[in-house]
C-alpha cells in the first residue's frame, strides 16, 4: 500500500481501511490497474490545475464496482431509483453508472463530483468536469494500457485534455463498431460534443 498515497477527507473511513475495502472487491489485476490510475489523475491534475489528491481517489475508486456480480448489479438498478433503462445493458456500463451506489454504500463516499467522475468514466459525457476529464482519460492512458494509439493518446492527453476526451471517444466508437458492439447512446453524443479539437 505504500505507492497509494491520497489526503482523504471525503469518507469516515481511514485512508487505509478505504484500501483494504477496496482491495477485498477485487483481483490483484485490477486492483494495480485501479492504482495506475490513481496515479496518472494526479499527474493530470496537476497538469490542468485540479485538486491532486481529490483527483487520485476519484481515479482510486473508479473500477471499484468492476467485479460485482451481474445479479447484484440488477438488484440495485431495480431497487435504488436507478432509470430501468440500464437493464438492458451489461456490467461495462454498469460498473460505472450503478458503481456509485455501491461506493457510497461501502466506501461512505458522498461527494457529488467524485461520484459524477466515477458514473461518467465508461461513457463519457456531453457536459464534463475538469474531475470527469481526468478520470475518464486516466483510465484510457495509464501506463498497463497496451493498444494501437496509445502513445498517442497520451501525447494528446498530455498535451489538452479536452482533446484527450475526444481521442478516446472517437477511438472506442471505432473499436465499437468494427466490433458490431452495441453503442450506449450518451457516448454517441458525447463524441458529437467533444469531437472537435480545441
Amino acid at each position: 500500500m505504500s505507492d497509494i498515497f491520497f489526503n482523504n477527507t471525503y469518507s469516515p473511513l481511514t485512508s487505509s481501511e478505504l484500501i483494504e475495502q477496496e482491495k477485498s472487491m477485487m483481483d490483484q489485476k485490477r486492483f494495480d490497474h485501479c492504482v495506475r490510475v490513481s496515479h496518472t489523475a494526479r499527474k493530470l491534475a496537476q497538469l490542468n490545475h485540479y485538486d491532486e489528491d481529490k483527483a487520485a481517489l476519484a481515479g482510486f475508486i473508479h473500477d471499484y464496482a468492476k467485479q460485482i456480480s451481474p445479479t447484484e448489479f440488477r438488484e440495485a438498478i431495480k431497487t435504488q431509483g436507478f432509470d430501468q433503462e440500464l437493464l438492458n445493458w451489461s456490467p461495462a456500463i454498469w460498473h460505472g453508472v450503478v458503481g456509485t451506489y455501491f461506493i457510497k454504500r461501502d466506501l461512505k463516499i458522498t461527494d457529488e463530483e467524485i461520484l459524477t467522475a466515477v458514473s461518467r468514466h465508461t461513457t463519457g459525457d456531453t457536459k464534463m468536469t475538469t474531475l470527469d476529464k481526468i478520470v475518464f482519460m486516466a483510465d484510457y492512458i495509464e501506463p498497463g494500457r497496451i493498444f494501437t494509439g496509445v502513445d498517442e493518446a497520451r501525447q494528446v492527453t498530455y498535451e489538452n485534455l479536452d482533446n484527450g476526451v475526444g481521442y478516446q471517444l472517437a477511438h472506442t466508437l471505432e473499436h465499437l463498431i468494427n466490433r458490431r458492439s452495441k453503442i450506449y447512446p450518451r457516448t454517441f453524443d458525447s463524441y458529437n460534443v467533444w469531437s472537435i479539437k480545441k
